[in-house]
């Protein structure tokens, strides 16, 4: 694709936004918030408690998630000086994500954090990219992120140079070529993932910390690595059937890479920027209700996700997608549960070194 590919997830607040099918990401927030709350508790007590602290969330996205992890953050914040009777400092909230994500409606809700009085709390939304510089050196304590990590600043150029499909049609030739297209994405994760900590190492206070999530994987074999594979597995099927051009299909390539616990402690550990706190591991539909578990359910949670690169590469297939989805999990229950296997979240806490 010559031109830029559009990452942002479905606007507004209809039946197929990101606004009303963000379920999964919703529980991946929940699992963050005892790691936020013992973060901030390191940050009041190791030090005196500043006067002014300035709180990040990095791909905040839009929809009732977008206060969710900050909220946490406040209301953390305001429980440990209630309960240690101090002053509670005044708060600067940023909220970030890339210029095309849905900030009308992230900047109405933003009004509901400046109605709580105590503490302070001003806010704001820093449009970019988190693989470039958001805020000045040293001034940032806290930075939270959620389901965003595993987004890549581009897709592997290597692929795209060479005329290497991300995800071959033919399972026997995805097999063998698999080790090849693996080690590209493993090769760009690494960079984009050593510029961001990089980046947040400057921008972060002496001692201030990450809560971060990312959709990953449980294992650090060579499949399953795309997080994107349930995608790709019915764009196949599309392409197999006629409903979109093969040789279209062939140079799809979407820049998300699923990491491994091992592959992000390696990374951490030999950029030395920060240093591990916890990690914790967790199956990627897990804490869902299983009755909201169905292939509409799916497929609506996918669309909104990938909707937007899709229709720029195909063009407008993804009713075609959501029909084709619903029928091959409908068919078959257990391919569902196949087509995630191996999938994890992975939520970690790290200190600034």
């Amino acid at each position: 694709m010559a031109s830029k590919q559009m990452v942002h997830m479905n606007q507004g607040q209809g039946e197929r936004s990101y606004a009303r099918n963000s379920g999964i990401q919703n529980a991946q927030q929940n699992r963050m918030k005892l790691l936020i709350e013992r973060a901030i508790i390191d940050l009041c007590s190791s030090t005196l408690l500043p006067e002014t602290m300035v709180i990040a969330d990095l791909g905040c996205s839009s929809g009732p998630n977008a206060l969710a992890l900050v909220s946490v953050v406040v209301e953390a914040i305001h429980g440990y000086c209630l309960q240690f009777q101090q002053p509670p400092p005044e708060l600067c909230v940023f909220l970030n994500d890339l210029p095309d994500n849905d900030f009308t409606t992230v900047v109405k809700s933003l009004v509901t954090l400046r109605r709580i009085n105590d503490p302070v709390v001003v806010t704001g939304v820093a449009p970019g990219s988190f693989y470039e510089r958001l805020f000045t050196s040293s001034s940032v304590h806290l930075v939270c992120s959620s389901s965003s990590l595993h987004w890549l600043s581009k897709a592997p150029e290597v692929l795209r140079r060479n005329q290497i499909p991300a995800y071959y049609i033919d399972e026997h030739v995805r097999r063998e070529k698999l080790p090849m297209v693996l080690e590209a994405y493993v090769q760009q994760f690494r960079k984009d993932f050593k510029h961001f900590l990089e980046l947040r190492a400057k921008e972060l206070v002496p001692g201030g910390q990450m809560v971060v999530s990312i959709i990953g994987r449980h294992s650090d074999g060579i499949a399953p690595f795309h997080i994107w594979d349930i995608l790709a597995q019915v764009l196949s099927l599309m392409a197999s059937e006629g409903v979109i051009d093969k040789a279209k299909f062939d140079s799809f390539c979407v820049p998300v890479y699923g990491p491994s616990k091992e592959d992000l402690r390696e990374i951490i550990q030999e950029d030395g920027s920060f240093f591990i706190k916890e990690f914790l591991v967790h199956d990627f539909l897990s804490d869902l209700d299983s009755a909201l578990v169905t292939p509409s359910w799916i497929a609506n949670q996918i669309r909104v996700v990938y909707e937007q690169i899709v229709v720029q590469h195909f063009g407008d297939v993804m009713d075609e997608f959501v029909r084709i989805a619903e029928r091959r999990w409908s068919l078959d229950a257990s391919l569902l549960q196949q087509d995630h296997a191996g999938l994890a979240m992975l939520t970690l806490s790290v200190a600034k070194a």
